[in-house]
This record gives C-alpha cells, sequence and structure tokens, in this order.
C-alpha cells in the first residue's frame, strides 16, 4: 500500500489542530485556576525576535491551509491575521479544519509532481514539486510554528504535555 501526500497532510494537520483545540482549552483553565487573565497568552513570546502567541497560531494554520490547496492546484483562501482572542483563535482554527476538510484527496495526492511556487521573500519564489514543498516545506514549518505555540503556552505554566501536544492519533486503538 502506498502512503499518499493527502494522508501525509490533511489528517496530520487536522489531528494536530484538534489537538491545539484542547491545549488552548487546557491554557485557560489554567488561567482561570491561577487567577490571571488568559489574554496574557496573546502577549507571550520565546524570544524577543520571535512572533508572539497569536502569530505562531496564525502561522500553523496558514501552513495547514495553504499546503495542500498549493499541492492541489488550488488558490489558498486567504485570512486577515486579526485575531486579539483566545475564541478568535479557536475559531480560525476550527475555520482552518473546515476549510482542509473540503479539499478533495484525488486533487491533493495528483499535485505530487506539480510544480509549486512559493514566496520567499523579495519577489523570488522557491519552485519545486508538489511532493518537494509538502514534505521539505511546508510540514516542518507547520510543526516549528505549532510547537513554538506550544511551547509559550507551557512555558507559561498551562499544564500541558506531550500527549497533549501529539493528540489522538487516527485508527489507533489502546489495548
Amino acid at each position: 500500500m502506498s502512503y499518499s501526500l493527502y494522508q501525509a497532510s490533511v489528517p496530520t494537520f487536522t489531528r494536530s489542530l484538534n489537538a491545539f483545540l484542547a491545549v488552548l482549552d487546557k491554557a485557560e483553565a489554567h488561567a482561570a485556576a491561577a487567577k490571571f487573565d488568559p489574554q496574557i497568552y496573546l502577549t507571550l513570546r520565546l524570544r524577543p525576535d520571535m512572533y508572539a502567541f497569536p502569530r505562531q497560531v496564525q502561522a500553523f494554520c496558514d501552513h495547514a491551509k495553504i499546503a495542500p490547496h498549493r499541492v492541489a492546484g488550488l488558490e489558498p483562501p486567504r485570512y486577515e491575521d486579526t485575531e486579539a482572542t483566545l475564541d478568535e483563535l479557536r475559531a480560525r482554527i476550527r475555520r482552518t479544519l473546515d476549510v482542509i476538510a473540503a479539499i478533495d484527496p484525488k486533487a491533493i495526492d495528483a499535485g505530487a509532481e506539480r510544480e509549486v511556487a512559493v514566496p520567499i521573500g523579495g519577489g523570488r519564489k522557491a519552485m519545486m514539486s508538489g511532493a518537494t514543498y509538502l514534505t521539505h516545506f511546508a510540514l516542518p514549518n507547520f510543526y516549528f510554528h505549532l510547537t513554538t505555540a506550544y511551547d509559550i503556552l507551557r512555558y507559561a505554566g498551562a499544564p500541558i504535555g506531550k500527549r497533549d501536544y501529539l493528540g489522538a492519533p487516527p485508527n489507533v486503538t489502546i489495548v
């Protein structure tokens, strides 16, 4: 059985996005228990030269929605980066889940050899196959921003761990 680009992308993004929704719930519950405003999370960053928490969430959502669209040869939807609350970040994650669920798996799989243009700044584009783009650019970037957002909440004291980050893998039975 071959492993498809669809399997490597949409279900992976879906699992991680759903897991992060649960992480946000735990972080918000932690803020309530510790009696601080959860909006503080939105001001945090790991280092001064890194994106703050909301931009990390926006970035991993962007990679999750853009990658399957590009590979499928479709124009990805654009989101305004205006989220200013945890609820608005949750809404963006849910909107991303809805958008990627609507993409035809066959269109993604058909894009393995399709040339994909990736903007890299300065008006330049990196040209690569859909398979290379997904596995060597989109997925690593998605996980970078997802991990950084998770780390910000963990550093802030949210009681989250590796299992929270990983979420529930599909089609797994615990015996």
